[in-house]
């Protein structure tokens, strides 16, 4: 995170550019938009996104898809309530995400499967029939047909 600026060594507009929530990870309404790590991973049945998500529980996600986009979003907000306890700094009160994913043609999109354990969001994109690979075929050489 870089340092606050001091005004008055600095004309106030780079010190608005400095002190800007884009440098700090925060919005001034305390709001945290952090994006989670993801692998994704390929065999001949499936494709696998899996996305790092500790402390959101699997009610918090949201995945649609929607013209071969597939997002996956959630919104985590801090409840406000005090117990009788005045904060100095708060740091944790929202926190919110979005990925979009362009599927590939070949993505059986009504199969789509998502499971969440441990942390970890996994989506399984199956492939259709006619995009999985074709055991080989031995093709039989005949003889010569007879000339008429």
């Amino acid at each position: 995170m870089l340092a606050r600026i001091n005004k008055s060594n600095v004309p106030a507009y780079w010190d608005d550019f400095f002190n800007d929530s884009f440098f700090n990870g925060t919005s001034p309404a305390g709001h945290k938009n952090t994006v989670p790590a993801v692998n994704i991973t390929e065999d001949d049945k499936l494709f696998g996104i899996e996305v790092a998500a500790p402390g959101i529980a699997r009610e918090d996600f949201n995945i649609n898809l929607e013209d071969d986009i597939l997002t996956i979003s959630s919104e985590l907000k801090e409840e406000n309530e005090e117990n009788g306890r005045r904060y100095m700094r708060r740091e944790f009160s929202f926190s919110a995400f979005k990925r979009r994913f362009q599927l590939p043609e070949t993505v059986d999109a009504e199969n789509i499967k998502a499971s969440h354990n441990a942390g970890i969001l996994s989506i399984e994109l199956p492939k259709k029939e006619e995009a999985l690979p074709k055991p080989p075929r031995q093709i039989a050489v005949e003889p010569e047909l007879a000339k008429a």
